[in-house]
């Protein structure tokens, strides 16, 4: 049976690994097994932003692909970006295997507000599931409530469902 993958990218809390780890493994039903080692995001970094270059990522995950592999999604703790825009949450390829997500900007402190544990929680559960929606070939949603719509601010993630519209679920193959 094949698995979804999770790989830290970089230091990621272990706590929030195998929460994240167990939210997947049950809304998705299948195994997720938990890759080590982390990857280095230093490969990605870009002095001039300040930031790492999410598709830079992307492709250095490809060789921590194998036969068991369903999905391959890194987590991260550091700020994304791709060059059209100024940070990113996320990024996949959509109908691949490969997908990233960013706690960085998911944290309440990024805004100056106290540290938030079950709220960050859900933000990276809901930005997990939109990322892997991309990898099956699932673009952005109308349905502001689908986990599948898109989120150009965090705020537009704390009213998604972490679940895909009945739309969405349906063209999942």
């Amino acid at each position: 049976m094949k698995e979804l993958h999770l790989l830290p990218i970089g230091k990621v809390p272990p706590d929030v690994l195998g929460w994240l780890q167990r939210q997947l493994c049950e809304l998705f039903r299948l195994p997720c097994a938990l890759l080590q080692p982390a990857l280095d995001p230093r490969i990605a970094y870009h002095a001039e932003r300040q930031q790492y270059h999410s598709s830079e990522l992307i492709a250095r995950m490809q060789p921590y692909v194998n036969e068991q592999t369903w999905k391959l999604l890194g987590v991260t703790a550091e700020d994304l970006y791709i060059p059209i825009l100024t940070f990113v949450f996320g990024e996949a390829q959509i109908g691949g295997k490969l997908a990233v997500v960013s706690t960085h900007r998911l944290r309440q402190e990024f805004y100056g507000l106290p540290e938030d544990k079950p709220l960050l929680a859900q933000r990276l559960l809901t930005e997990a599931v939109h990322e892997l929606g991309h990898t099956l070939e699932l673009t952005h949603c109308d349905d502001y409530r689908c986990v599948m719509a898109a989120s150009h601010a965090v705020e537009w993630i704390d009213i998604k469902d972490t679940s895909f519209c009945k739309e969405c679920a349906a063209k999942v193959v």
